[in-house]
């Protein structure tokens, strides 16, 4: 394997001609980059990462903070991952379960300049702790934290929940539960508002013992149809907090024999593969923007560049269960 000295030796250029290329400095011209680059691939030349990274003063590596991983997560990193690559930035998961310290350890990584910057995608720390890192480097989120100094990418799911709300009240349901996520999320807030508001706008009863939290797969959504058909009363409408407790609600709504949507209509949230192969109506949420707009938050750090945002929307897509 050669040296930075053996390739500037062999290609005639100074090493701070090669370090331009490896740095891939505007300031070479093209003939010149071609031939260095040649004969770095002729000799198996590999870069040493860590001295490119202290002479660019940066690691060129992002953090990506989550609980865990799941379909929903998957696909907001799959398009994250995509363009930070193609600003030439790898990227480093950091997967903590819920501990706190496991967290804490991207948080230090950022101080101790592993990382360039983080992406928050959840995180369990209280946003005090949080904030004390932005002073490190930028921090950007997609869980709503409602802070000033971490921008975040999540999308008011106020209007997402409304569109559900307003399709199938349109189509004569009236009796709807909920099936939220974690209770004290933001996102959770923002959706009971959502319904209390719309429900008050009808003239409709708002059932706040329809109101089911800590919802989040596919084992809650056959649970919850479980608990209510067993009660006297029962709703004629779930909208569920994604995809997978829709796909649970549907399967167990069909193993106790319900007639979807007749006797009870399901709307899920995020608009996945799975909603689309069994035909659930849902809303898209534009997880890929959101993505995009992470990196475009962190750009005027890590590249100097100011870059316009995509504007994004939720959009109803209507099927077989409305």
């Amino acid at each position: 394997m050669s040296t930075l000295d053996e390739i500037a030796k062999l290609s005639g250029f100074s090493k701070a001609t090669v370090s331009r290329v490896l740095n891939d400095s505007p300031h070479v011209s093209k003939e010149t980059r071609e031939k260095i680059l040649a004969i770095m691939k002729e000799t198996d030349y590999v870069p040493n990462r860590n001295a490119i990274s202290l002479s660019k003063g940066q690691t060129q590596q992002i953090g990506m903070i989550t609980l865990d991983l799941n379909e929903l997560i998957l696909c907001f990193m799959n398009s994250f991952v995509e363009i930070s690559g193609r600003y030439g930035y790898q990227t480093i998961i950091y997967t903590t379960g819920g501990d706190k310290q496991k967290e804490l350890q991207a948080f230090e990584d950022l101080k101790q300049k592993r990382v360039d910057a983080l992406l928050i995608l959840t995180a369990v720390n209280d946003k005090n702790v949080i904030t004390s890192y932005c002073k490190y480097g930028p921090i950007v989120s997609w869980q709503r934290m409602d802070h000033p100094e971490i921008p975040s990418v999540a999308m008011n799911q106020y209007d997402g929940y409304a569109l559900a709300l307003e399709h199938l009240i349109e189509r004569g349901y009236t009796r709807i539960a909920n099936a939220f996520g974690r209770p004290s999320s933001i996102n959770t807030q923002s959706r009971r508002l959502a319904y209390e508001q719309i429900m008050t706008k009808y003239n409709l009863p708002i059932v706040e013992k329809w109101y089911y939290s800590t919802i989040y797969g596919i084992r809650d959504g056959e649970q919850l149809v479980r608990t209510l058909i067993g009660q006297p009363d029962q709703p004629d409408a779930i909208l569920c907090s994604n995809d997978l407790v829709a796909v649970g609600v549907l399967s167990e709504a069909r193993r106790q024999q319900l007639d979807v949507p007749c006797d009870l209509a399901i709307i899920g949230y995020d608009n996945s593969e799975l909603s689309q192969t069994l035909g659930i109506t849902t809303v898209r949420n534009p997880i890929a923007g959101q993505a995009e707009n992470a990196f475009l938050l962190l750009a005027p750090t890590l590249l100097g560049l100011d870059m316009e945002l995509q504007p994004l929307s939720f959009q109803l897509i209507e099927r077989e269960t409305t």
